[in-house]
């Protein structure tokens, strides 16, 4: 079969269960895996014979994708920052939102140098590397609960020849004192989805990404927010910055105690689609 009829096939079956927007995305993704080729390549290379190892392996995607399983998960592999960065189900698929977190921090800082960084609940790595990659001889530190999460981190910093120190570490056991460590900028996206809002949540994501980085419960919505914020007061260097992607539904609560551990300037910015998303203060 030649690759355009391919590429039809496979968007129509798509259609089926998604957006023709989404069916056309994952079609130009599927395609780029497996042939290696850009979305211009797809273009440029209509009339290419297709080998039956290649379109039975195709075939087998969208048959996963039409099960609900995420493309992320089935390539192994997820877009963000510019580059791609391996993610299993022990880690959740980066989201564009995070990416924008990235560039706040980025903004803020990329005119300085030799800069001290945690990432807090670093999950695939992603913020971590992000930040090595784009602020100028940073040592970046980044842990995460999950002994899993941190093998497939140091495989990705690895393949994008950055250099983090990553470590298996509970946000819970952070001491409010400080352990001695310095920081210039403590950022983290912890979990904070509330277990009440499960049921307007996508199947792919409830029945796909881990829970335990998704969801925390009602009655404790800053359980992993609250020990990050006493220790960033202590740890972060005079003038140093905490950066947070928070849950709209508790921005409010979170700011206040932020507030109430002797941070200032601290403020709300939206994403892209105009929800409360980051918490950004200052020492």
């Amino acid at each position: 079969m030649k690759l355009r009829q391919k590429y039809m096939t496979m968007r129509g079956r798509l259609e089926a269960r998604f957006s023709s927007d989404e069916a056309l995305a994952m079609v130009r993704v599927i395609l780029g895996h497996l042939l290696d080729y850009t979305p211009v390549d797809i273009v440029l290379n209509p009339d290419r014979e297709l080998t039956s190892f290649t379109e039975a392996k195709a075939d087998s995607i969208v048959e996963r994708l039409l099960s609900g399983e995420p493309l992320q998960y089935i390539i192994g592999e997820a877009r963000f920052h510019g580059h791609a960065f391996r993610v299993t189900p022990e880690v959740l698929i980066p989201r564009p939102e995070t990416e924008e977190l990235v560039d706040i921090v980025v903004d803020e800082w990329a005119a300085r140098s030799d800069l001290r960084v945690l990432d807090v609940a670093t999950g695939s790595g992603c913020i971590a590397i992000s930040l090595a990659r784009a602020l100028r001889f940073a040592s970046i530190d980044a842990f995460d609960a999950s002994a899993t999460a941190i093998e497939v981190a140091k495989a990705n910093a690895a393949a994008l020849k950055v250099k983090v120190n990553f470590f298996v570490g509970d946000i819970l056991a952070l001491p409010a004192d400080g352990d001695g460590r310095k920081y210039d900028i403590v950022v983290s996206n912890p979990p904070y989805v509330l277990d009440s809002e499960r049921e307007s949540m996508s199947a792919t994501v409830v029945d796909y990404e881990p829970s335990a980085a998704l969801f925390v419960p009602d009655a404790d919505p800053l359980r992993f927010y609250s020990p990050t914020i006493r220790y960033a007061a202590a740890a972060l260097n005079r003038c140093g910055a905490l950066y947070f992607e928070i849950n709209p539904l508790t921005a409010d609560r979170l700011l206040r105690e932020v507030e109430a551990c002797g941070f200032s300037d601290v403020r709300l910015e939206s994403d892209m689609s105009r929800h409360r998303r980051f918490l950004i203060a200052r020492k």
